[in-house]
C-alpha cells in the first residue's frame, strides 16, 4: 500500500546550535502514512554549519505559527456515525477519558475541533480504518 504524505511548514528565526547567531529555519509538519513527525533544518549564514532536527513534536509556538499561516483545518465525520465508534477510537488516538472524549465529540459535531490540517488528516484516517466516514477540511476563520 502507497503511503501518503500530507504536508505544512513555516519559516522562522531560531539561533544557530554552533556558534548562536540567529538564522532562518525551515520547519515541517508531516502526515507520512500513519505518522505525524516535526522535522526542521537551517544553514547558519555567520558559521555555515547545517543542523537538522528529524522527528519529535512540533513545539507549541511553532504550532501556533502554523496555524496562523496556514489556518485551522475541522475534523467533520459523517452524521449517521454512532458515538460510541467514534469515541473509541478518540479516546485510542488522544489518550482521553470519557469526560474528555464527549467535549470533543461535542466540538466535531459543532464544527468547533480544529488543528493542524494534517493533526486533523490523522484522525480522519485513524477513524477511517475503523471504518467511520470522516475528513479533514481548512477552514475559513
Amino acid at each position: 500500500m502507497k503511503k501518503s504524505i500530507l504536508v505544512e511548514s513555516i519559516r522562522y528565526s531560531a539561533a544557530c546550535p554552533g556558534c548562536g547567531a540567529e538564522g532562518e529555519w525551515l520547519g515541517v509538519q508531516a502526515l507520512v502514512g500513519e505518522e505525524l513527525r516535526w522535522d526542521a533544518e537551517s544553514t547558519c549564514p555567520a558559521c555555515g554549519s547545517a543542523a537538522a532536527v528529524c522527528g519529535g513534536d512540533l513545539p507549541e509556538e511553532l504550532r501556533d505559527r502554523l496555524l496562523s499561516e496556514h489556518g485551522r483545518a475541522r475534523l467533520r465525520v459523517a452524521p449517521q456515525t454512532r458515538n460510541a465508534a467514534v469515541m473509541r477510537v478518540l479516546r485510542a488516538e488522544l489518550g482521553i477519558g470519557l469526560g474528555e472524549v464527549r467535549a470533543v465529540l461535542e466540538q466535531i459535531s459543532t464544527g468547533q475541533y480544529a488543528g493542524t490540517l494534517p493533526e486533523m488528516e490523522l484522525l480522519a484516517r485513524k477513524l477511517r480504518a475503523s471504518g467511520i466516514e470522516a475528513a479533514a477540511s481548512r477552514t475559513a476563520d
